[in-house]
């Protein structure tokens, strides 16, 4: 097989006996500078040619998960943030006094025998007060809904910021389909909530007790009808809330599990149909769905339940002070005011504010829906901004590989880790291998080989110990450069829909349209294609086989002149005799001029290698 000219150069180095095995190929070009804000070289692969295997594993104490969102509580913030808005609408609120006093007196003067003309300036300032109202009213929703854009902006950012700081190798990261679900659909009931509910709730703090003195000021009597009636909508509001937001909970969670499991059947559709389950997988999914329609029609009955319990108060309230007020003015009712009786004014004006005094428990009622959607969706966004197994270095948004792009020596010292299930595949491990050297890691699965491999990318943080990548000690502040330094393949690469190059490339800019031919020449894919290296592949690989996919994983590392240290994870698995063969002479070739480090449980593949590390299952 050809290899790519950067490793040709390697080789050539080699062979002239300049960089013998076990040292440094000193005749390798440093690797280019990575530009501002491109992705660590090592997550770029990770994510790319596959994860780890890994077992269940527990949080070690060393390292916290970094987030770049702002600190503190969203729910508050997003609450202070739209109180500017929320207050502007409660002045234009406030502004229905003036207008009902206008109204009234204006009235008052007819009956009392002015001509038409008495209504013109009354007419215009009500008007006038409106035309302000309005635009107050605008403004203050318009700042509400911008406060709550960037509150869930925010919020997204600080979720999706935590769930990259967990490492893959995290037993209780969430599903995908789930994650998605909340922060795609979930996560907009933020934006109701924080707009529409939290205005409303503060002009309901506020307006009524306003209107309320106003009334006050004139009748005592239709006042304590308006006091009594009012409580008694926002108490039984409480008692309907609560289930509303267990029941918008509940249906939230619903849905996250229902995508969860559609696209996990979708990814092994092809499973599905050799095993003769696709009428039993359809079953489930339609059994799902009618579960989540049951449970949106219970939140719907909810908050229509609330809306007739208020509607029922408020119709009561405004009905019994329009009877005091009828009453007083026929003279059947003489107390009620401050001495004498109430003009005709001064009863409507009551009369009026009266509806309006029940407004904002109206409004509130229309969004009390949004409160319990709202609740539920920063429940389920916090859950996946809780810490996990942290990523180290997971914080950092630029970073560069180590300087001098040689083949760097890898250090363990003591180094112990624990899974959750609290076995100890290794305690005070300690290995050196030196640069340009390949290393076979050799033993039985589950004896932790693959956990090893994954301390030495940096992707969980050992309990105790300590480990170096070419001399620099691997922690929170150096493995994001330290991983633009390496390459994984991994025995289950992970490759996205599209063509074989793309698949390559993975939009890297130091990655050429040469450099991606040259590695897939290497990894002899253009054999695969018949030279059309631009032929598309379906998502996680189909349409190749698992040596196709594998060498296309290879070629991903090939490409890459900045990479090395190479971490092979059960590169021969599951192949034939012949394949596993030529994925042996590629990662030879590959290692040229690279540290190889291999974790394998084949012998062949590890004779192949300088040294051979043996591990033991522990007792």
């Amino acid at each position: 097989m050809t290899a790519p000219s950067h490793i040709r150069a390697a080789s050539a180095v080699a062979s002239a006996g300049a960089a013998p095995a076990g040292t440094a190929a000193s005749a390798l070009p440093p690797p280019a500078t990575m530009r501002a804000g491109a992705e660590p070289g090592f997550t770029r692969h990770m994510r790319t040619t596959g994860t780890p295997r890994h077992g269940r594993l527990r949080a070690a104490p060393v390292g916290q998960a970094a987030t770049a969102a702002p600190e503190g509580d969203p729910r508050r913030i997003g609450k202070r943030m739209t109180s500017l808005g929320a207050g502007l609408q409660v002045v234009a609120a406030l502004l229905f006094i003036a207008q009902a006093a206008l109204i009234a007196r204006a009235v008052g003067a007819i009956a009392d025998g002015a001509g038409a003309e008495a209504m013109l300036i009354p007419a215009g300032l009500v008007l006038a007060v409106g035309a302000v109202r309005a635009y107050l009213d605008m403004l203050g929703a318009r700042l509400c809904y911008r406060a709550a854009r960037g509150a869930l902006t925010a919020l997204r950012a600080k979720t999706v910021a935590a769930l990259a700081a967990r490492s893959p190798l995290d037993p209780e990261r969430p599903a995908a389909g789930a994650a998605a679900s909340a922060l795609a659909e979930q996560a907009e009931a933020v934006v109701p909530y924080l707009s529409r509910f939290q205005p409303a709730r503060m002009k309901s703090s506020v307006v009524p007790l306003v209107l309320l003195a106003a009334v006050l000021c004139f009748s005592w009597a239709a006042a304590l009808v308006l006091l009594v009636a009012l409580p008694l909508i926002p108490l039984f509001m409480a008692l309907i809330g609560m289930r509303a937001q267990a029941a918008s909970e509940r249906q939230l969670a619903q849905m996250g599990d229902m995508n969860g499991f559609l696209l996990d059947r979708l990814r092994g559709l092809a499973t599905i149909r050799s095993l003769g389950a696709v009428d039993l997988t359809t079953g489930r999914l339609r059994d799902a769905a009618q579960s989540l329609r049951d449970r949106t029609m219970v939140v719907l009955r909810i908050a229509f339940l609330s809306s007739t319990v208020l509607e029922l108060f408020s119709a009561l309230g405004v009905a019994l002070v329009a009877v005091y007020v009828g009453f007083h003015l026929l003279g059947a009712m003489d107390f009620g005011t401050w001495g004498g009786p109430l003009s005709l004014a001064e009863g409507l004006f009551i009369l009026v504010l009266a509806p309006a005094y029940f407004e904002p428990m109206r409004e509130l009622a229309a969004v009390w829906h949004d409160r319990a959607s709202g609740e539920a969706a920063f429940t389920a966004l916090e859950k996946l901004a809780a810490p996990g197994l942290p990523l180290p270095g997971a914080d950092r948004v630029t970073c560069e590989p180590a300087a001098g792009g040689f083949a760097p020596e890898v250090t363990l010292s003591d180094v112990s880790f624990r899974h959750v299930s609290g076995t100890e595949p290794f305690a005070a491990f300690s290995l050196t291998v030196q640069p340009g050297e390949r290393v076979a890691l050799l033993g039985p699965s589950g004896v932790g080989k693959s956990t090893l491999l994954a301390i030495m990318a940096g992707l969980v943080p050992v309990a105790t110990g300590e480990v170096r990548i070419g001399g620099t000690p691997l922690n929170a502040e150096t493995a994001a450069d330290l991983r633009a330094g390496m390459a994984w393949i991994g025995q289950s690469p992970r490759f996205f829909a599209g063509s074989l190059r793309a698949n390559v490339a993975l939009g890297r800019p130091d990655v050429g349209p040469e450099a991606v031919d040259e590695a897939l020449t290497f990894a002899m894919l253009d054999e695969v294609t018949g030279g059309r290296t631009g032929a598309a592949m379906g998502e996680d690989g189909a349409g190749l086989s698992g040596g196709e996919a594998l060498r296309l994983a290879v070629a991903r590392a090939a490409a890459d002149p900045r990479a090395q240290l190479v971490l092979a994870d059960e590169p021969t698995a599951h192949l034939d005799t012949q394949t596993a063969d030529d994925m042996t002479e590629a990662l030879l070739t590959l290692a040229i001029g690279r540290t190889l480090i291999v974790s394998t449980h084949d012998p062949v593949l590890a004779s192949r290698m300088d040294r051979v590390i043996r591990l033991e299952a522990r007792a």
